[in-house]
C-alpha cells in the first residue's frame, strides 16, 4: 500500500475570506501492514465517537477529530492543552478495499483496519 502521510505537525486549512484559517493539530500515528491489510493507529485525545468524522474521497483516507474539552472551573494561570482539532490525510494505494474499513475508539486512540483486495492477497498454491 502506499500510504502517505499529506501533513506536516500541524496544518491550516483555508477558510473563506471573512474566517480566519482553521488550525489542526496532526495526531501522531502507527502504520502497520499485514498479510490482511493495515492498521493505523492514532492519537486523539479528548475525541469521542460524535466528534469523529471518517471520509474515503478519491482513494484519500481523512480522519477528522473535534475535542470536546471541559470549561476552566477558575481563573486560567497556566494553560498547555490546546483546543484544537486533529486532522490527518492519507493517500491510499489500489491494493485497499476501502469499502470495508472499519474503526474503533479506545481510550483516545483511534485504531483503523484497512483490508487489502482479495486479489492482492497472497495465496498458497497446492501442487497436484
Amino acid at each position: 500500500m502506499n500510504i502517505a502521510n499529506q501533513q506536516q505537525s500541524e496544518s491550516t486549512v483555508s477558510s473563506p475570506p471573512a474566517q480566519p484559517p482553521v488550525q489542526y493539530l496532526t495526531p501522531l500515528a502507527d502504520v502497520d501492514s499485514t498479510t490482511e491489510g493495515y492498521v493505523i493507529s492514532l492519537e486523539i485525545p479528548g475525541v469521542d465517537k460524535s466528534g469523529l468524522e471518517i471520509t474515503v474521497d478519491d482513494d484519500r483516507l481523512t480522519i477528522l477529530g473535534h475535542r470536546h474539552l471541559a470549561e476552566s472551573a477558575g481563573e486560567v494561570v497556566h494553560r498547555e492543552i490546546r483546543a484544537n482539532d486533529f486532522r490527518r490525510v492519507y493517500e491510499l494505494g489500489p491494493d485497499v478495499d476501502t469499502t470495508k474499513i472499519s474503526a474503533h475508539l479506545e481510550q483516545g486512540v483511534l485504531k483503523l483496519t484497512l483490508p487489502k483486495l482479495e486479489k492482492v492477497k497472497p495465496r498458497q498454491i497446492t501442487v497436484e
